[in-house]
């Protein structure tokens, strides 16, 4: 038999009060998708693509309503890539702008919508993708390691190796 008491009355409330905190609390915290360059600037490992985004003043762009398919070089990627490249690049804004627009679609392509074939970049460029099953390719060079990482405005797909846009003649 259930004996109803002040004391045990107010043990309720308190244990249903902590309760629903407890849940709401737990609602506050589910994260919503952030914008794709917001989803970059999270990810340690593509610390130096998002530092050099920011000194393209790209920030913004990729924070805009888009869609966007961001294929993201790792900062491995990026140590691969020559030295004197990377020196050249920082010193030309607008080459640097180029590469790294190489590596963006206006479009919000998810891996299991690869098709094999030429995809123009924002950059203007043609990049080539490849899918062979579950494993997708960019350029001749990079696979992506971790796909399909959603954003507010878009999608970002990371890779392990810097892809650099044709040379125009």
């Amino acid at each position: 038999m259930f004996i109803r008491t002040p004391f045990a009355a107010a043990s309720l409330r308190t244990a249903l009060a902590a309760t629903v905190v407890a849940l709401m609390s737990g609602c506050a915290s589910l994260s919503s998708p952030v914008s794709v360059a917001d989803t970059i600037a999270a990810d340690p490992a593509l610390s130096t693509l998002n530092s050099l985004v920011q000194s393209a003043g790209l920030t913004e762009t990729l924070k805009s309503a888009g869609p966007f398919t961001v294929f993201a070089p790792t900062n491995d990627a990026f140590k691969a890539v020559p030295a004197k490249t990377l020196e050249a690049l920082g010193k030309d804004a607008a080459a640097l702008k180029g590469v790294l627009t190489y590596h963006v679609l206006a479009s919000r392509v998810m891996a299991a919508d690869v098709k094999n074939g030429k995809v123009k970049t924002v950059n203007g460029a043609d990049l080539e993708l490849s899918k062979a099953g579950d494993f997708v390719t960019v350029g001749e060079s990079a696979i992506v390691s971790r796909a399909n990482v959603i954003a507010s405005n878009g999608v970002v797909h990371v890779i392990d190796a810097v892809q650099l846009p044709p040379v125009k003649k």
